[in-house]
């Protein structure tokens, strides 16, 4: 699998870029422009791709911008569109892109890590790809790109396994090429999972994460019978009250981990850095694959069947009368490799009063 890496509990970087900024109005002479379309106002331009991220400039209606490239963001609906998508103009300078007329030329996504504009090129032995029409081979092609064509990719999906590599990239509706005969000009793309919900944006500090979260805690112990103030826990200590980019880009809450498969709930599985400790509590910097999932809440539904259908939890779900408890088997049982990861789970229970929820 090829790498896009990012450190979990790390909100997405947003680096150095370079290119032109803003093209005045009166050159705006083709189509091929990128338009800011506001209906009137300005458009603000902030340091990173959220309405949280602070204003640094600004670019009036009808102005001609030129995009380095686009990363996923907040949602946002504008004058143009709903979107997710935000376009880079320069070093953190970043647009919505909910308010622009897009040209006609493409406009490349921008690699993991730290954000520059980078192409997809088709790598293969032969002289050309096929394009098939779902992800994996058992269905001839529908089409065929020459070994070295550039190719737009809307997204990327996880298919069948092509020397190992699962992923499968999005040309268009029913358009796929396998991803391990795919290069990238300046680092893999951060893509988004085909069918995947907009990053999560964490709102109204602690409370607004509790109040936002505290349902699908529940109606995953109505299913499972997992506490739900154990839930919640987890999910303030996994993934920093929403903060982590594993949270943020894929609504992975509980750092669940693939182990070879996304299994029946998750999108795929990408590449994080992490922190990890032996049983001896030797701790260091680790890369692991995480499942990534559409929504939090296959995440949270996708906790709730781990603990409670796996028998190495047994002893847990034994205890789901007592929160407390419960948290204790679940480090007993090795679900985190932190020595103190029980009585962090119940400091925040208790400090936050999260069993009202159960």
């Amino acid at each position: 699998m090829r790498k896009s890496y990012f450190r979990v509990g790390v909100a997405i970087a947003v680096a150095a870029l370079s290119g032109v900024f803003v093209v005045p109005t009166a050159a705006v002479a083709s189509e091929a422009a990128t338009v800011v379309h506001t209906g009137g106002s300005s458009l603000n331009v902030r340091s990173g791709p959220t309405v949280e991220h602070r204003i640094v400039d600004a670019v009036n209606d009808g102005s001609a911008v030129s995009p380095v490239c686009q990363v996923r963001g907040e949602h946002i609906s504008g004058a143009v569109s709903s979107t997710s998508t935000w376009i880079a103009l320069g070093p953190k300078r970043w647009i919505s892109g909910a308010f622009l007329k897009r040209g006609e030329n493409p406009v490349p996504w921008c690699s993991g890590g730290e954000p520059r504009a980078t192409e997809a090129t088709v790598h293969t032995p032969g002289s050309y790809l096929n394009v098939r029409p779902a992800a994996n081979v058992k269905r001839g092609p529908v089409d065929r790109v020459a070994n070295g064509a550039t190719v737009d990719v809307e997204c990327q999906t996880w298919g069948e396994s092509i020397f190992d590599d699962h992923v499968w990239l999005r040309l268009s509706d029913q358009r796929f090429i396998s991803g391990f005969y795919v290069r990238w000009s300046d680092g893999a793309a951060w893509l988004p999972w085909c069918g995947q919900e907009a990053p999560s944006i964490p709102k109204g500090g602690n409370a607004g994460f509790l109040e936002t979260h505290a349902p699908a805690a529940q109606k995953s112990q109505d299913d499972t019978g997992v506490p739900a103030s154990v839930t919640l826990a987890q999910a303030v200590l996994e993934s920093a009250w929403g903060h982590g980019a594993l949270a943020r880009e894929d609504h992975n809450f509980f750092g669940m981990k693939c182990f070879g498969s996304p299994g029946d709930l998750a999108l795929g599985c990408r590449d994080y850095g992490t922190f990890e400790c032996t049983p001896t509590g030797k701790c260091s910097d680790v890369e692991a694959t995480f499942r990534a999932y559409r929504s939090p809440a296959d995440s949270y539904r996708d906790h709730g069947e781990l603990l409670s259908t796996w028998s190495r939890y047994a002893d847990a779900m034994a205890v789901r009368d007592d929160p407390r408890q419960f948290a204790r088997q679940l480090q007993k049982a090795g679900y985190a490799t932190d020595p103190k990861y029980a009585d962090k789970l119940i400091d925040i229970m208790d400090g936050y009063d999260l069993y009202q929820y159960d």
